[in-house]
């Protein structure tokens, strides 16, 4: 063979063999997602688009090189140990869970696929991982909030309606609402303030427990977090208007339902962050590494128009440190 054919067929060939990778499709990573509210939750449908959205920012796009299992479980324990059971038998290479409600049970499906937790409140104290700093198993994520913040809603409170003496904590004991609630416990003498725990299920238990609460005067309501409660969120709201309790909730979307203020942590935001652990475990670290992180951002919402139907002035210093105020 000429020594000019020779060079055109090792060029031949290179072309053809580059040509033949840059046409091999992407290897597509299953990516599971457990979020225990409906599926045509606005709120939970905002979250999943922010995680969705993190992933994109980092490379990952469902349909191209990833493949995104959703499971929408609501709020009945039943439909999430069942919805984690056929996420881990699917095997995907990690799975984005929302709250302790849905991690129990993966982990009791699995112990070998990576699990992401957003919106869990103690993850320690649920026995979830080892440690903040060291997880230690196959999970890992970002905690809702740490129990101090617990006393802040209560000062919001105090602050928003200083004639308050007595005060419904809606709390879901099963998932660390009492560690919550001792929080509250700690500062409320200071305050002058007699707590009365109520522990979130059925809704006819919710409309019932606020309703002879409603019967004695000076009465106010604090929502700590909790899927139980999140889920019936609407009625909790519904509950404090016809009454005319004030009350601190634990998130933005109570208030922008028509509740009065809410202190806490911003979930898309850490939605998105959930996306940066999902990266890397895609990319060969594991969750027994990755230490659980605590929200980063914080907002303070307040709703003018509800505190007017509730005969509340808002204190202006209240309004000045708000992050948004709904008219």
């Amino acid at each position: 063979m000429r020594r000019r054919e020779f060079i055109a067929l090792v060029g031949g060939v290179a072309t053809w063999t580059l040509a033949a990778h840059a046409h091999e499709p992407e290897q597509v990573r299953p990516i599971g997602v457990l979020i225990p509210m409906a599926a045509d939750d606005p709120e939970g449908k905002a979250r999943l688009a922010a995680f969705l959205q993190g992933l994109q920012q980092l490379g990952w796009a469902d349909g191209r090189n990833a493949r995104i299992e959703t499971r929408w479980a609501g709020a009945k324990a039943g439909d999430i140990h069942k919805h984690a059971a056929e996420l881990a038998a699917l095997a995907p290479d990690v799975i984005l869970a929302h709250g302790t409600s849905t991690v129990r049970p993966l982990l009791q499906a699995t112990r070998t696929v990576p699990i992401v937790f957003v919106n869990v409140i103690d993850p320690v104290g649920a026995a979830l991982v080892d440690s903040l700093a060291r997880p230690g198993g196959n999970a890992t994520g970002f905690i809702q909030f740490e129990y101090g913040i617990s006393g802040k809603w209560l000062e919001l409170l105090k602050e928003i309606a200083p004639g308050v003496r007595r005060v419904a904590v809606l709390r879901d004991a099963a998932t660390s609402g009492t560690g919550q609630f001792g929080a509250l416990q700690s500062v409320a003498p200071s305050m002058g303030v007699e707590l009365r725990p109520v522990n979130v299920g059925e809704a006819s238990e919710i409309e019932r427990t606020i309703t002879s609460f409603a019967r004695s005067p000076n009465g106010g309501l604090i929502q700590t977090g909790s899927s139980l409660a999140t889920a019936h969120r609407q009625l909790i709201v519904t509950l404090a208007a016809r009454y005319k309790l004030p009350a601190v909730y634990s998130t933005r979307f109570f208030v922008a339902g028509g509740g009065l203020i809410s202190y806490g942590p911003d979930f898309l935001d850490q939605y998105r962050r959930a996306a940066s652990y999902v990266d890397r475990i895609l990319k060969g670290e594991k969750p027994a590494d990755l230490p659980v992180q605590a929200p980063t951002k914080y907002e303070l919402v307040i709703n003018l128009k509800t505190a007017k139907a509730l005969g509340i002035t808002v204190p202006p210093s209240l309004l000045a440190n708000a992050d948004e105020v709904i008219e």
